[in-house]
């Protein structure tokens, strides 16, 4: 067997960083493309997990609804190719669908504040250790949905 096939071999039996992120992702812009390819920049052979915020969820938080339903906002993630699978988020509680996916690292956005002030916590309770990450903003000032809406 030659040195090459070997190391195939073992890349493939190595498991692949589970990478998880959360959001509303409601049109995507240059700054959701950015957030994903950061996360993906955390691991060197990354699995990419996107987590669709439920519309009822979408209310809660932020106030109003969004713009496109979860089912237009998974497509466009989808097409972007940046995320190797696509979930919808849980509509009551945030930590079984995280549970489910056994992710490695949670990426946050640098703004990301809602379900975040226990999640460590609250996922060591259910057994699952995860390493979180704030990531970095990608042009703040341009690249949020309320500030692209009104330049409209």
């Amino acid at each position: 067997m030659s040195k090459k096939t070997v190391e195939n071999k073992k890349r493939t039996r190595r498991r692949r960083a589970r990478i998880m992120v959360f959001g509303t992702f409601d049109g995507l812009h240059e700054g959701h493309l950015n957030f994903f390819k950061q996360a993906r920049s955390l691991a060197r052979d990354p699995y990419l997990i996107v987590s669709i915020a439920r519309d009822k969820n979408v209310f809660k938080i932020k106030g109003k609804h969004s713009h496109n339903s979860e089912k237009v906002r998974m497509l466009l993630v989808k097409k972007s190719n940046l995320a190797d699978k696509v979930v919808l988020s849980g509509v009551k509680n945030h930590i079984p669908h995280i549970v489910k996916e056994h992710p490695d690292i949670i990426a946050l956005g640098y703004d990301q504040k809602a379900y975040v002030k226990n999640l460590k916590k609250d996922l060591k309770a259910k057994n699952l250790s995860v390493k979180i990450i704030r990531l970095k903003p990608y042009q703040e000032k341009i690249y949020k949905n309320h500030l692209l809406k009104n330049a409209r």
